[in-house]
């Protein structure tokens, strides 16, 4: 979790500063010394909030229940947002017909995951110089899985194997 810096009372060094009270309404704009002495009338603290503003932006509020808050929401963010992860399905030049559709079964259940599928073809021994096999394979799988995937990254090959990465279509609703 990334914290963010807050100076607050004495470490802000604008000599003017934008005075905002606890529930966000706009004070004034006012000397430093005389937005201290109002925040500590009150028992507050004078936290900087917009620091690069002209004058910079400052709250009167009570700066551990603003750091709380400020962290509630950022797990809150992080909870919405869905991470998503690279699923690898294994292939050869010369597999079965059933082999591959219940590898494509298995891709199709990745991607209504939301997650994306990297597809590899290892070569081994004499099946390298049979690289076009390789890429009709690749070929193949893509116009199995055409509705619910798109090609993220052309195939390629790293070293004795060739790689694919397929992305799941995004459904407008």
């Amino acid at each position: 979790m990334i914290r963010r810096f807050y100076r607050i009372n004495h470490y802000i060094q604008a000599e003017k500063v934008r005075v905002v009270d606890e529930k966000g309404k706009q004070i004034s704009v006012m000397p430093l010394d005389k937005a201290l002495n109002q925040a500590q009338q009150t028992g507050l603290d004078l936290v900087e909030v917009a620091p690069k503003a002209q004058p910079p932006v400052c709250k009167i509020i009570d700066f551990k229940k603003f750091r709380f808050q400020e962290e509630k929401k950022q797990k809150e963010n992080q909870k919405k947002s869905k991470k998503v992860e690279l699923k690898e399905v294994r292939l050869k030049p010369f597999i079965a017909e059933n082999d591959f559709d219940f590898r494509i079964k298995r891709a199709k259940d990745f991607l209504k995951k939301g997650n994306k599928v990297k597809f590899t073809v290892r070569f081994r021994g004499r099946e390298f110089t049979k690289k076009d096999f390789g890429y009709e394979l690749l070929k193949k799988t893509v116009e199995k899985l055409s509705g619910l995937a798109e090609v993220e990254t052309e195939p390629k090959f790293a070293g004795r194997q060739m790689e694919m990465i397929l992305k799941p279509i995004k459904k407008i609703k």
